[in-house]
């Protein structure tokens, strides 16, 4: 299995992470732990928030999205992302100098505070340091994206029909049906000339099938 020990995170490059909860154990069992992701997600993908995240959860509703305006510098570039019961992909560009170890750092780090803290429990909640895979190609960043798109119906959680609502993930945000902020859908959609194109190229069961032999070095399930 692939470790980021072996990796040195560079600028402008991308990278796919993965992790699992410890024992393949559930970590996301509801709405209010998947949407808890998903803010920690968006809160540490900046570089140096002058807030801690405690603090930000202090302010009201209509602050929150004034004080996230006015951070301008990003520490990696969200291209993909998707939330399952056990474990998590993402798909991102360092932007930042140590922008990839600091974000998965405090996105793990955070959560398993918060998930410890609820269930009265203590120790690791993942399995030890996160998995990453450098993405070489336009290609493999292509098929990468879909893989992780495409895992709540690979993982028998939706049918393909439902997975541009599924909300865990930036599938929705690329097939129009929502906005998710943080996402940069572009990186991807600039090689497609509409969602329903992109949505195409995802759903192609038949050649995703195919492709899956040649990008399963960076398949990190």
């Amino acid at each position: 299995m692939p470790s980021n020990r072996k990796i040195v995170f560079a600028n402008g490059e991308y990278y796919h992470l993965f992790n699992r909860g410890v024992e393949r154990r559930p970590v996301f069992t509801n709405r209010r732990e998947f949407s808890r992701a998903v803010d920690l997600i968006n809160f540490y993908h900046f570089h140096k928030p002058p807030l801690r995240y405690s603090k930000y959860l202090a302010l009201n509703e209509d602050q929150k999205p004034i004080f996230l305006s006015n951070l301008t510098e990003i520490a990696v570039i969200i291209v993909a992302f998707c939330l399952m019961g056990n474990h998590f992909h993402f798909l991102v560009k360092q932007v930042k100098e140590s922008g990839v170890s600091k974000f998965m750092a405090n996105f793990m780090n955070s959560y398993t505070k918060y998930f410890n803290t609820k269930y009265q429990r203590v120790g690791p909640l993942f399995q030890g340091a996160f998995k990453a895979v450098h993405i070489e190609s336009d290609e493999q960043l292509l098929h990468l994206s879909r893989y992780i798109h495409l895992n709540p119906v690979m993982g028998f959680k939706i049918k393909a029909d439902d997975l541009k609502d599924y909300e865990w993930s930036s599938y929705p945000s690329y097939t129009g049906s929502t906005d998710v902020s943080f996402v940069d859908s572009d990186i991807i959609m600039d090689f497609f000339k509409r969602p329903d194109k992109y949505q195409k190229f995802v759903l192609d069961q038949a050649d995703y099938a195919k492709k899956l032999k040649a990008i399963e070095h960076l398949v990190i399930d």
